[in-house]
């Protein structure tokens, strides 16, 4: 009998080096099991040092990409990345509202690791109202403080952060902690509780994408069912298991590199 594989779609840019963006959520997703889709918001120019340009798709030709995908093929789970202009998002909430799509993960992507701005001013308000139907946000520690209009550097600060999210939003929240001194440790907001995910700095440079991978990790477990406490624990696992991984292709980071090894079962069962 054919096994109908569960389906997750990704909204996000391009990466012409293959290391962010939809290429990175494409790759992971497959890695994890799952048929994924894809809907391109911008073009980008870019590579494994940073993103030089910016080409946005235009908001009808968008909107019929994702609305085409969504009457044909009904994802079980969305991520969203970078968007970076307020008539796509817009047309993002309209769609998945008329369509009724659950399990939508939101890496709410502001600034590049590089320092260059994906979000025109005027989209922030409107990235808000993703915030509402989504069932996980996961912004790093930049974000949440873009967000709160504060610093948050410790742990505690962190924890506050993410209640603060969860409680402005109402809906679940992932604080990232990657841009924290010491431990990289993870914090969700979800129910009312606090819970921390332990994370290892792990030395290995090819890092660019981590946050796409680990986004579309998040959304690939949500549609396979699982919980979220545990799709947020198995997707902290590949992601450290692929940074451990330490490959070097030249180009583009541990994570999709990983995807190779795991999909083929050499990774720890539990992962």
């Amino acid at each position: 009998m054919t096994k109908k594989l569960k389906v997750v779609l990704s909204i996000a840019g391009s990466d012409p080096s293959g290391g962010a963006g939809i290429q990175a959520d494409l790759k992971t997703m497959a890695a994890l099991g799952v048929y994924g889709m894809s809907v391109i918001t911008s073009l980008t120019a870019q590579n494994t040092q940073g993103v030089f340009e910016i080409l946005p798709v235009p908001v009808g030709f968008f909107k019929k990409q994702l609305d085409l995908v969504l009457k044909d093929i009904r994802p079980d789970a969305v991520k969203i990345g970078m968007v970076g202009r307020t008539d796509l998002i817009l047309a993002i909430k309209e769609s998945l509202e008329i369509y009724k799509i659950e399990n939508i993960v939101l890496d709410p992507v502001m600034v590049s690791s590089s320092g260059k701005k994906l979000l025109d001013p005027e989209g922030l308000k409107a990235l808000e109202g993703l915030f509402k139907i989504s069932k996980l946000i996961t912004p790093n520690l930049l974000e949440a403080q873009v967000l709160l209009y504060r610093q948050i550097k410790t742990i505690e600060e962190i924890k506050i952060a993410a209640k603060d999210l969860g409680e402005k939003y109402k809906t679940n929240i992932l604080v990232k902690g990657g841009h924290k001194n010491g431990s990289p440790d993870d914090v969700l907001y979800s129910r009312g509780q606090i819970r921390i995910f332990p994370g290892q700095r792990i030395n290995n440079p090819n890092n660019h994408g981590t946050g796409c991978t680990l986004s579309s990790a998040l959304a690939s477990h949500l549609a396979l069912g699982y919980d979220l406490d545990t799709a947020v624990e198995k997707s902290k696992a590949y992601m450290t298991g692929a940074l451990k991984a330490d490959l070097d292709l030249g180009f583009g980071p541990g994570p999709l590199n990983h995807m190779w090894k795991y999909h083929k079962g050499e990774e720890n069962e539990n992962l």
